[in-house]
């Protein structure tokens, strides 16, 4: 087996600590490196750091370094040359190596040097050395291990603990030590917590995927046509989220679709059913507006546009106040309704149209119920006739299969995995099978969006 001595390899222990934030606007407060060789460390460099920014209460509460600590200490450029001379050649070793090697790296970027380096994550390593643990934390794997840390939350107590762990892991098996170094392993991008196995699980195909953390919640939804991929491009990028959420992430679940079309409306569900943390905003507009209709005490039909609050039960529905406004004011006029029952003139005594012989008196009992009832039916007879039902076939998981899509009234309602060798023709019968979702107006955006690209034999109005 190889060993560190006939690989003549050094490698430097880093730890740093930072004002919070994401390397682009965050600053580092204390840097701590320790030089690792034949399994002792040869030397070891530490200094506080001028952030040249604020550091926020929270932060101190958690290092215990304020700004006065720092006032007179040197900037990060000040010390760049002599930290770049004791880094470079060496193999980068930290407990969650991306946080640390990015905040460094980008720091150097800043004052105009390139920094680049083969790096190790002692969570990585310690996940295949130490299976089975509860947490891989660096103050508990610490405590599993029996490994006492001086000065926790500070960068040289968190180094030397580090390089002890780093020591024991290597000294079990230094092998694995030597594959992560190697190109060819394909694991820098990976998150701490996702072994090299569980992302080649991962399908390269068509569907949704979840994140989890380290309780099971999902704390991100995405949609990709192959899964795989996408999950590599999350973790490129030094953005303040990628980062965090490269360290809180434990797990990846996926839900195959085939179609990207079924993908990108399952998306949109499992945001508005789990709204995960790292899933901000939704890409579709919500129909926050709609009609509805109903009898008074005298027999009248009326109208009110208010929030949509109950999509099921909505005659229609409008993605802001005034589309729905003018709907009803045109609807009013084009079937000579009342304003007032119509919910558009809110007085408490007869509306301003029957005053100037506008309005037949419904609202004041000189037209019947009856009558008047006559042509709002009407009215809800042309809103039904624009009603309708459509099945769109897609692909599906497998070569052999199709997937159905339900909407009604332009709004996803369900879908089915049909066996393509099946003896399945009728709408009836794809209809019998179709799993029925939540009721969400933002999926008329998505369907507005695939349709033109939808060949019209795949399209059956029911």
């Amino acid at each position: 087996m190889l060993s560190i001595k006939n690989t003549r390899m050094e490698f430097v222990i880093v730890d740093i600590e930072t004002t919070g934030g994401n390397p682009s606007n965050g600053g580092i407060t204390e840097i701590a490196a320790l030089i690792y060789k034949d399994g002792i460390v040869i030397d070891q460099y530490h200094s506080l750091i001028n952030p040249e920014r604020y550091i926020p209460g929270y932060i101190t509460g958690l290092t215990g370094i304020d700004q006065g600590m720092v006032e007179n200490s040197p900037t990060f450029a000040e010390v760049s040359d002599e930290l770049l001379d004791f880094l470079k050649g060496r193999v980068f070793v930290a407990h969650n190596v991306n946080f640390d090697y990015t905040f460094i790296r980008e720091s150097f970027r800043q004052v105009g040097i390139s920094y680049d380096s083969a790096k190790l994550c002692t969570v990585r390593l310690s996940r295949k050395v130490f299976p089975g643990l509860g947490s891989y934390s660096l103050g508990r794997i610490c405590e599993q291990l029996q490994i006492k840390i001086e000065n926790r939350h500070r960068a040289f107590g968190d180094a030397e603990a580090t390089a002890i762990l780093f020591d024991k892991i290597y000294s079990k098996d230094g092998q694995t030590v030597l594959s992560s170094l190697k190109r060819n392993a394909g694991e820098t991008f990976l998150p701490p917590n996702i072994s090299k196995e569980k992302y080649m699980e991962i399908p390269e195909a068509t569907g949704i995927y979840f994140f989890h953390d380290k309780n099971g919640q999902v704390i991100y939804v995405g949609k990709a046509t192959n899964i795989r991929s996408r999950f590599k491009g999350h973790f490129s990028g030094n953005s303040k989220e990628k980062i965090n959420l490269k360290s809180e992430i434990h797990d990846v679940s996926w839900q195959l679709t085939g179609s990207e079309f079924l993908a990108f409306l399952l998306e949109l569900l499992e945001i508005k059913n789990l709204w995960p943390k790292y899933n901000k905003a939704l890409k579709y507009k919500s129909s926050n507006w709609a009609l509805y209709s109903y009898e008074d005490n005298a027999g009248y039909l009326r109208f009110q546009v208010s929030k949509n609050t109950n999509p099921q039960q909505a005659l229609t529905e409008f993605d802001s106040h005034s589309e729905a406004w003018k709907f009803i004011m045109d609807k009013v006029k084009e079937f000579d309704l009342c304003p007032k029952l119509a919910g558009i003139q809110k007085s408490v005594s007869d509306c301003f149209d029957y005053k100037i012989k506008k309005c037949k008196g419904a609202c004041c009992g000189q037209e019947s119920a009856q009558d008047y009832n006559t042509r709002v039916n009407n009215f809800l007879d042309e809103l039904q006739d624009q009603k309708g039902e459509l099945l769109i076939k897609e692909e599906g998981i497998y070569p052999d299969e199709e997937t159905a899509l339900y909407f009604v009234n332009g709004v996803f309602a369900g879908y089915a995995f049909l066996n393509g060798q099946s003896m399945i023709n009728t709408s009836e019968d794809v209809l019998n099978m179709i799993q029925k979702v939540k009721h969400l107006p933002e999926t008329r955006y998505i369907l507005r969006s695939f349709i033109p690209k939808i060949k019209s034999t795949k399209i059956q109005v029911l």
